[in-house]
């Protein structure tokens, strides 16, 4: 392990891209601390540290904090983080299995691939100045901004913010090309990681050793309940990113004069997460939107004392049981719908076709289509199985420990599950990068393996 380490800084190109990586990363955190002119830091500090995290619209804003790696206690420049490049990204995704066009711009490889990503951006811009003026408008509605310059402050936020995510997302185009590893998800991970500290910081306050701890403190049988769902999320990540189901693929024979060609055996690998951590994002962006609308409803007058919406709104607060199931269905729901959109079996049997490779046993064409839908969808069954059980387990420490549901959230969950899969994804690029120079690996066997070898 040390060895490949070391090995690292032996390659002049390796180590380039590695430090060059770092540094956008390290600008990506300073943004961060730059706050927007016109605002007052100390009053908007005063106001969030008051808020009512347990609500709908607190939990809203704390889950959005998880990916922006920002904080509300501060007005910056890059506080609406990557995310509204994220959601262009899935928004043109979707849009190209329907309309024509961008369905046209896919198939037309790289050429097509660049007119998307141009999109990409200007709609990127377009999600930001709409979610820039909300913001603002939340702040400045809030008398948060300096005597008389509340317009001001205003517009600079709005083009600031806009600026500061279209920044971002140059950073992470930068990473790509330069760099080592993806870059919009380094700066995901990098938002999340910088907000651990301050989780670890908050359970060690309640941590008491004693065998007798009193309650409402975290003893040491907590603390080992903890550790082992921390192992449990890492090791689980670990296996589920790597899985796959290999489908034997055998190339026909070919015979050029008196040599024959082809004829050999490979094998076709399918992720059993093949949403990765998508499937939970989406679920959790959905079940905010049900107890922040019934919450307003409940404001009217002629609504506030309505018992169907106050049984409805009970039954939907975090942490309760029906609010979780509904969620692991919605998980299911989205894993399967992002299989569906992602994983093109027809295509995939065409093309296998067309390099003269077949199924042992299955005809070319349609029967090989349906077949490779069959297994994706057995395989995608235990993927979403393990998304839904990642998904509660903060809940579920939350609700045995009395842990601060914040705080658990980065012991074990969606958060916990991006830092292990992008780390993962950027261990194996490097290690493809020494393999390719005759390095070691960093593994005994020399090359970090999948689940199955």
């Amino acid at each position: 392990m040390l060895r490949a380490v070391a090995n690292i800084f032996r390659i002049p190109d390796l180590r380039n891209k590695i430090l060059f990586t770092i540094a956008l990363l390290m600008i990506y955190r300073i943004g961060f601390h730059i706050p927007i002119p016109g605002f007052d830091q100390s009053a908007i500090a005063k106001v969030v540290s008051s808020r009512d995290t347990e609500s709908p619209l607190g939990r809203a804003a704390e889950y959005m904090q998880i990916f922006t790696g920002g904080t509300l206690s501060r007005s910056s420049l890059f506080g609406l983080g990557i995310m509204p490049y994220i959601t262009a990204s899935i928004i043109l995704m979707l849009l190209g299995e329907v309309v024509p066009a961008l369905k046209k711009l896919r198939q037309e490889g790289q050429t097509g691939h660049k007119k998307i990503q141009e999109y990409t951006r200007y709609l990127t811009v377009a999600i930001c100045l709409i979610q820039s003026m909300m913001y603002m408008k939340m702040l400045g509605g809030g008398g948060l901004t300096y005597a008389g310059m509340q317009k001001q402050a205003m517009m600079m936020g709005i083009v600031g913010m806009t600026a500061g995510t279209v920044f971002l997302m140059w950073l992470g185009e930068q990473i790509d090309e330069y760099g080592i590893g993806n870059g919009i998800s380094l700066i995901i991970m990098a938002g999340i990681v910088s907000r651990m500290p301050w989780a670890i910081q908050m359970l060690a306050q309640n941590v008491d050793l004693r065998v007798t701890a009193p309650v409402g403190t975290i003893g040491p049988a907590q603390i080992l309940f903890l550790i082992a769902a921390f192992v449990f999320v890492v090791a689980g990540a670990i296996l589920i990113t790597q899985g796959q189901r290999r489908i034997p693929i055998q190339q026909a024979k070919q015979m050029r004069g008196r040599k024959v060609y082809g004829g050999g055996r490979h094998y076709l690998p399918l992720r059993i997460n093949h949403g990765g951590v998508m499937p939970i994002i989406f679920a959790s962006s959905f079940m905010i939107f049900p107890p922040v609308v019934i919450g307003q409803l409940l404001k009217m007058e002629k609504l506030a004392d309505s018992a169907v919406l106050l049984t409805i709104q009970n039954s939907l607060s975090p942490g309760s049981y029906t609010y979780n199931v509904l969620y692991m269905l919605l998980i299911f729901l989205f894993a399967y719908f992002w299989t569906t959109v992602q994983f093109q079996p027809k295509e995939m049997a065409k093309n296998l076709r067309d390099s003269g490779s077949f199924i042992p046993g299955l005809r070319p064409g349609r029967r090989t289509a349906e077949y490779l839908e069959t297994v994706m969808t057995r395989i995608t069954y235990f993927g979403a199985s393990f998304l839904a059980i990642i998904a509660v387990v903060p809940t579920v420490i939350s609700i045995l420990l009395g842990v601060d549901w914040r705080v658990a959230t980065f012991l074990g969950g969606t958060g916990l599950l991006i830092v292990v899969s992008v780390s993962l994804d950027l261990v194996q690029k490097i290690e493809a990068n020494l393999l390719m120079r005759s390095y070691d690996g960093f593994s005994e066997t020399g090359k970090i393996k999948g689940a199955y070898g």
